[in-house]
């Protein structure tokens, strides 16, 4: 597999990194978590749009610019080196991915358009809080009425349901899974805004006796396969955002092995730490490799994307991790405090692991997919 960029992808990843660089630093991040508010910027996002990013892994036929899912990880690796904090792997990556592959063309002129000129945001609540990485296992019920859907039931911890314009919810129809597309400001849709532990912002959404027409459920026949799909997509994208995470983690870390002094030497002269340098360096490497991988067979059918995409999940839950808690080490004392950068980036990696679900369902996930072979 050539994992090298075309020209056009590196202009891409050196604009999405100048624009980080000087709109969107990590302490642009600081300030809008500690400030009230959706916790990102509505004007930020749609300099995103206006850039071509919301579009880039879209076909043209929807409205996007033609790319590839290898663009949109390109653009999230980007964001993770500062923490942007505009939600692009819940828009773009999640419910934007399930509305193009459920949706019919109306849907995507009328929900999916707006949100790659970056005039609207998108959520997508696929899980409930029993669900346990289970598509099927969903309590929300959508009882038909006439020419309506009416819909009940609960949807925590969706990633940016508190603030989107439009929210993609998995609900039964019967025993039949659907997906349906609901205004964020629909009578009966109760957003409670929760903090995840990284600081940034997510929705506790209650549907009770939420009224929506025929025409937003999503044509596709096949719900299970498009939420399955857009898990997909969501694992990817998390471990391309945590490969950025993890290489600024890094950067930061041997920056500080270089400045600090102990005993009156710089500690980057110790030998064990230069071996633990080493070892979190092929970790990244080894993320970088895998989530490459992922990217390129997220939108390809069968067991190659599930184990791509699962075993990128589990280098992601080990080798990124193991990055992440060795930078808190080796800050020392002020790693450990919100003052210092180096563990905002360590909470965000925490969210990320589990984004698309956690290492024990990738573990056996994959397991199951070479067993099926």
């Amino acid at each position: 597999m050539n994992f090298d960029l075309s020209e056009e992808q590196k202009m891409l990843q050196k604009t999405v990194r100048d624009f980080v660089k000087q709109e969107s630093t990590v302490e642009r991040f600081r300030k809008l978590r500690d400030a009230d508010g959706s916790g990102y910027e509505k004007s930020t996002w749609a300099q995103m749009g206006e850039l071509g990013w919301l579009a880039m892994p879209f076909p043209e036929s929807v409205g996007g610019f033609g790319g590839s899912f290898v663009d949109a990880a390109l653009i999230l690796e980007q964001l993770g080196s500062t923490l942007v904090p505009e939600p692009y792997l819940a828009s773009v990556c999640m419910a934007g991915m399930a509305l193009l592959h459920g949706g019919d063309a109306a849907q995507h002129e009328r929900y999916l358009a707006p949100m790659l000129e970056g005039q609207t945001t998108l959520a997508f609540a696929g899980f409930e809080r029993n669900s346990r990485n289970d598509i099927t296992r969903i309590g929300t019920q959508a009882e038909a009425q006439g020419d309506d859907f009416v819909l009940n039931g609960e949807k925590p911890f969706v990633l940016n349901g508190h603030a989107a314009d439009h929210i993609v919810v998995s609900a039964l129809v019967g025993t039949e899974l659907a997906l349906f597309v609901v205004d964020g400001s629909a009578a009966g849709l109760e957003r409670k805004t929760v903090r995840l532990f990284d600081g940034q912002r997510a929705g506790q959404l209650s549907l009770k006796g939420v009224k929506v027409s025929k025409d937003v459920r999503l044509s596709s026949a096949d719900a299970a396969e498009v939420i399955t799909r857009t898990i997909d997509f969501a694992a990817a994208a998390s471990v391309a955002e945590g490969v950025g995470v993890a290489q600024s983690m890094l950067g930061m870390t041997m920056e500080y092995l270089k400045t600090r002094e102990q005993f009156g030497v710089k500690i980057g002269s110790f030998q064990a730490l230069q071996h633990r340098a080493v070892e979190m360096y092929v970790e990244v490497e080894l993320l970088k490799s895998i989530s490459a991988e992922a990217s390129v067979r997220a939108e390809e059918e069968g067991t190659e994307r599930t184990q791509a995409v699962s075993a990128a999940k589990v280098q992601l839950a080990t080798g990124a991790q193991f990055v992440s808690r060795a930078s808190i080490q080796l800050h020392g004392g002020v790693g450990v405090t919100d003052e210092h950068d180096i563990g905002l980036f360590f909470k965000r990696m925490q969210v990320l692991s589990i984004v698309g679900g956690d290492e024990v369902h990738h573990v056996r996930r994959y397991a199951a997919a070479i067993a099926a072979e």
